[in-house]
């Protein structure tokens, strides 16, 4: 088999964007759009990526780099490089550019830094056809007039050889009908690909180098140009505008959606669900509407997502049940936890067996063994809490002195009344009580009542300041 090696075009400005951010550095289901192509690069095997740049060189160059340090084995092994298209005159122009540091004994395969989707099963295809011997095209026929893209011309007969590509814009009536139309993706060998790439002019009505006339040339040599034809136009849709943005998003979405259903996952609403990363669920797991999904989750067996929560790089475990409006990030949740409604957890939360964190509740760096139960408007910051604490509404840890953070430690069964500050760095002790609206400073022996609060005063028959009169 071939070596593979991958042009991916990421030179352009994306006007209708109407954005300084580079075109294809704008998000899909949480990614660049350029990642994604980059991902397809990666599960194809290829040996080395070059990607063409112009329009925010150095930002593209800079997100090529972090997606090569965030993926793994997989990314590493894809060798990146850069070539500079600066002005940018046209497709063909670009891969000009980048055919300096293509080896000559593979395959090259032509990739959009704006095209998404494509499937890697697809590229695959298309390198197979490819076979190291001929120009393979992949190209849509949805039986629809095909816009502003080029149309394949072929010999007698539907599925004879490639004759031509011609840009809508030099095209004539007959060919502007023709239904099937160029992707925009090529797979050629690349000792040819550069030999018909030193034979383009900008003889055309936009006085560009258009990659397409490298069929043209293939032709005349006696090279054979194949297509794969497919009719998912979704697949090699582009974004030009955030219209078209935002109509990917949904495919990418609807993508992920089935996905998870055939894997036996229950979502109320297939629409309105949004995963903008990996999320791994064991059997018989329910997501209600709105959620948002980001980096790595895993959703153990049996546990339930309230509506409209945003959970990011967690682990919630067998039975969980996430109430709605929950936004939790970087925590750990324990085997038939309770969460929410309106809950956050923050980086470092981790919760043991049946913990319940309930309504207007905020943990942050902080683990709380099993059974511990903070119900009501309460922040854990920095804190160790054992099994079985009760923690009361409004109570906080006072954790930060302005310059270090300090921690708290809660031992087992200890009850810690509403409104209190509990000072760290401090050790409640086991079993012990801490009354209501106190300030505690000091460490408290297990067992123990503490109390500190103000001394109660009650001044009879006082009367209130009356208003004065205008």
């Amino acid at each position: 088999m071939s070596a593979i090696d991958v042009v991916i075009m990421a030179a352009g400005k994306g006007t209708r964007m109407k954005s300084q951010r580079p075109k294809v550095l704008h998000r899909l289901a949480g990614r660049p759009l350029l990642a994604h192509v980059l991902d397809s690069a990666a599960a194809l095997g290829a040996r080395s990526a070059v990607v063409v740049t112009g329009h925010g060189a150095m930002e593209v160059e800079a997100a090529c780099a972090g997606w090569a340090g965030a993926g793994g084995q997989n990314h590493a092994e894809v060798r990146l490089a850069y070539a500079r298209q600066e002005p940018q005159l046209g497709t063909g122009h670009a891969v000009q550019q980048a055919a300096p540091l293509l080896g000559g004994d593979g395959v090259t395969l032509v990739l959009n830094g704006d095209v998404p989707l494509v499937r890697p099963e697809t590229l695959r295809a298309l390198v197979d056809l490819c076979a190291g011997r001929q120009i393979a095209l992949l190209t849509v026929d949805t039986g629809a007039d095909a816009g502003a893209y080029g149309r394949i011309v072929r010999g007698a007969g539907g599925g004879a050889p490639v004759q031509a590509i011609v840009e809508a814009k030099d095209a004539t009536p007959a060919q502007r009908a023709l239904t099937e139309w160029y992707s925009g993706v090529m797979a050629a060998p690349t000792h040819l690909l550069k030999k018909y790439l030193a034979l383009l002019t900008d003889d055309n009505a936009q006085r560009e180098f258009y990659l397409t006339d490298v069929v043209k040339h293939a032709v005349a040599d006696g090279t054979p140009v194949q297509a794969l034809r497919i009719a998912d136009a979704v697949e090699v849709a582009g974004v030009n505008s955030p219209q078209q943005l935002a109509e990917l998003e949904r495919a990418v979405q609807q993508r992920h959606a089935a996905r998870l259903m055939e894997a036996g996952v229950r979502l109320a609403d297939p629409a309105r669900f949004d995963l903008r990363g990996e999320l791994r669920c064991g059997p018989d797991v329910e997501i209600d509407v709105g959620c948002v999904f980001e980096g790595v989750v895993e959703l153990g067996e049996g546990v339930r997502i309230g509506a409209h929560c945003v959970i990011a790089n967690a682990r919630i475990a067998a039975g969980a049940v996430i109430h709605p409006f929950t936004h939790i990030d970087g925590a750990a949740v324990g085997p038939g936890a309770l969460i929410g409604p309106f809950a956050r957890l923050r980086p470092g939360a981790e919760l043991g067996r049946a913990v319940h964190i309930g309504n207007f509740v905020e943990v942050k760096n902080s683990t709380l063994a099993d059974g511990a139960k903070a119900n009501h408007l309460a922040y854990l910051g920095d804190a160790t809490v054992g099994e079985r604490v009760n923690y009361g509404a409004g109570s906080i840890t006072a954790n930060y002195d302005g310059a270090n953070k300090h921690r708290t430690v809660i031992e087992a069964d200890v009850h810690v009344g509403s409104n209190c500050v509990l000072v760290a760095p401090v050790t409640i002790g086991a079993g012990g009580t801490v009354g209501g609206g106190s300030t505690i400073t000091k460490s408290t022996p297990p067992g123990a009542l503490s109390v500190a609060r103000g001394k109660q005063v009650s001044i009879a028959n006082w009367q209130r300041p009356a208003r004065k009169k205008p």
